[in-house]
């Protein structure tokens, strides 16, 4: 009797009669289709946050994560965009992956929380660096995990991005990174701040180099990270919808007094306003990244690039 009162029980997610009406129906669902509410396993669907569309999880993953009602673009994992983007899916070299983050400031429950990430994430930090191929191309590529302290930005995460940024310039190759951050990481006080210099003086020797640093914003990216090494590429990307910005919403218009407008901080009205080059969809983002690199890399595509260039000298 005790262990039918204390034993684990399965976890459910309810889910609205008239919204599983969106999803094909089986036939237990068309003979309970007098029930207002059903049960389904935790998991198995998802709910699109704008749009309210069902998604089973699996065709989800298979549509790279997008909503096909609203193309509203979910998170995703750092292998899972390693996944969709490099040729095999993986990295064929990882770096740094034994770096782990100390506790230099004695912040209460630092650690814990760490480990805690890491055991969910399966990972050490909220960056995965490395090199892998892209067209057939090699480059250096790190990817944040907003799914690891939000992809804060403490010293693991910006010696880890200096550590690539170099190894770029070495094996002179181009880097690409996709930002997701809610910035800086409060735990490491000013030692996370220096990290914002610390890239940002990397990646002026990789451009000194003449080497490409390609820039993708996804959602959301804010905070030091925007204020340093994700607005300093020689294309800076992003995907549909992207919230993007230093502050948010509410301390900027407590500070100006003013309203901001409704798409204020999201990609498109960045784009509009001159701070991106791109806005691009996920499912476009690999041919798009692809046929960057091979333009500045391949001598065919810098020949191209130099009598198709506007500052061409005649």
């Amino acid at each position: 009797m005790l262990k039918d009162l204390f034993g684990k029980k399965r976890k459910f997610a309810t889910v609205p009669s008239e919204t599983l009406s969106r999803v094909p129906a089986s036939g237990n669902q068309a003979k309970e289709a007098g029930v207002r509410e059903k049960e389904v396993p935790e998991g198995l669907m998802n709910k699109c946050p704008h749009c309210g569309t069902i998604h089973y999880s699996k065709d989800l993953d298979k549509n790279l994560r997008v909503c096909k009602g609203c193309q509203y673009h979910y998170s995703m994992s750092a292998p899972e965009r390693l996944a969709a983007i490099l040729d095999e899916g993986v990295l064929t070299e990882e770096f740094d992956s034994e770096l782990i983050t100390s506790n230099p400031l004695g912040f209460p429950g630092y650690l814990e929380k760490l480990e805690q990430d890491m055991e969910n994430t399966n990972l050490n930090e909220a960056i995965m660096t490395g090199e892998g191929l892209l067209g057939g191309n090699r480059i250096v590529i790190g990817v944040m995990d907003s799914r690891f302290r939000m992809a804060s930005m403490g010293s693991v995460v910006g010696e880890k991005i200096t550590r690539a940024i170099e190894r770029a310039i070495d094996r002179r190759l181009p880097f690409v990174l996709f930002s997701a951050s809610g910035g800086a990481r409060m735990q490491e006080g000013v030692l996370s701040l220096m990290q914002m210099a610390k890239t940002s003086a990397a990646l002026s020797r990789l451009d000194r180099e003449r080497l490409l640093f390609v820039s993708v914003l996804t959602n959301p990216t804010f905070g030091g990270v925007s204020a340093s090494f994700s607005s300093l590429g020689d294309y800076n990307i992003a995907e549909p919808g992207a919230m993007i910005g230093f502050a948010g919403r509410r301390v900027i218009e407590q500070t100006i007094r003013q309203e901001l407008p409704k798409d204020f901080q999201t990609a498109e009205f960045l784009l509009q306003n001159g701070q991106l080059d791109m806005v691009v969809h996920r499912k476009e983002m690999r041919a798009t990244l692809t046929k960057l690199v091979e333009m500045h890399t391949s001598r065919e595509g810098v020949e191209a690039w130099q009598e198709s260039s506007p500052l061409k000298s005649h």
